[in-house]
């Protein structure tokens, strides 16, 4: 049976893929390819020795989603799929919405067709807002969002608790994750984001191999211990674990659960230049610049649930998410597109 991965050719998506395969699983992969490259999948097959198979679509197609699940047996789904730009969000709700939480319905609505009733979700910890207390546990309330992005977050994780409740058959996991980073030590695969970088880790590397100029830090005046925003960091490769992890809790019967995907350690932005500069032995050219709108001061998680329910656990630290992304870049100035 086969683990269908969608938006599989992306930055969490392939990385994920590559761990399953290792695992032993078969992978089907849905993407429509607005923020991903299909050269992806052959690193994939390069790190691996495997073949994925891959279909080009949407997940709002339901042709496509009936042509999968006709042609295949698949088990479960590893739902990744959705526009993920906070700033861009804020400009095109209609479009996130449309496509984030009308595909998540289509596609949950042609699983339920098809009989297949077991989904993991990328959700994130934007859920949380700004946090009630921090750490972050599970059981921390899901806050008020700043953006449209963190609100299809939000309202996919309570269309699939409803749908899990109304139809105990479905066995639902929701994975929070916190800030991902890194890519695979082979730096083979990494972050391949389309035009000027969303993501700090991106923007740091452009900066440091000389595509974009200077890396500006929103605001170095919170209460902090240096007055910029921190974070919890995840390597990449420790996310994707997360979720081979979380498949063994897709058992008949296990109905809803929630877990954060972090370290459990906050890193504040000048961390993560300096432990940049100190792993990769350079230095950024970087400024001070003024808060930016939405930014809460900490968000880091307390990933305990994780480890107890699903023995998993973050193994990489700062300096190996720092070296990998470098090494990545470096090896791949232009992304995929060398």
């Amino acid at each position: 049976m086969a683990i269908l991965v969608t938006g599989g050719a992306g930055f969490i998506g392939s990385h994920t893929v590559v761990e399953l395969l290792n695992a032993g699983h078969e992978v089907v992969v849905l993407d429509n390819l607005c923020n991903s490259n299909p050269k992806s999948l052959e690193r994939v097959k390069e790190i691996t020795g495997k073949e994925v198979k891959f279909y080009e679509g949407d997940i709002l197609d339901r042709d496509i989603l009936q042509k999968i699940f006709r042609e295949n047996d698949i088990e479960s789904t590893i739902h990744f799929a959705g526009l993920k730009a906070v700033g861009e969000s804020v400009h095109k709700p209609i479009e996130y919405y449309e496509n984030n939480i009308a595909g998540t319905v289509t596609l949950v609505d042609e699983m339920r067709k098809a009989g297949i009733k077991n989904i993991i979700f990328s959700s994130s910890a934007t859920v949380y807002g700004d946090p009630a207390e921090i750490p972050i546990t599970e059981n921390c309330p899901k806050g008020v969002c700043t953006n449209p992005y963190g609100w299809t977050k939000w309202m996919i994780e309570q269309i699939l608790t409803d749908l899990q409740k109304a139809d105990p058959e479905w066995n639902v996991v929701l994975l929070r994750y916190f800030n991902p980073i890194g890519a695979h030590p082979t730096g083979k695969m990494g972050e391949n984001p389309n035009g000027i970088p969303n993501n700090l880790m991106p923007y740091i590397t452009q900066v440091a191999i000389g595509k974009l100029e200077k890396l500006s830090i929103f605001g170095n005046d919170y209460d902090t211990p240096d007055g910029t925003c921190v974070r919890d960091y995840i390597h990449v490769m420790d996310l994707a674990s997360g979720h081979v992890a979380a498949l063994k809790k897709l058992a008949p019967g296990s109905g809803l659960s929630i877990y954060n995907l972090g370290t459990g350690i906050g890193y504040s932005v000048l961390d993560i230049v300096h432990n940049f500069e100190k792993a990769n032995d350079m230095k950024l050219n970087y400024v001070m610049a003024p808060r930016r709108a939405g930014d809460v001061p900490q968000c880091y998680s307390d990933a305990s649930k994780a480890e107890r329910e699903l023995g998993w656990k973050a193994k990489y630290g700062i300096f190996e998410m720092c070296r990998d992304s470098w090494n990545w870049q470096k090896s791949n100035p232009n992304g995929y597109e060398d």
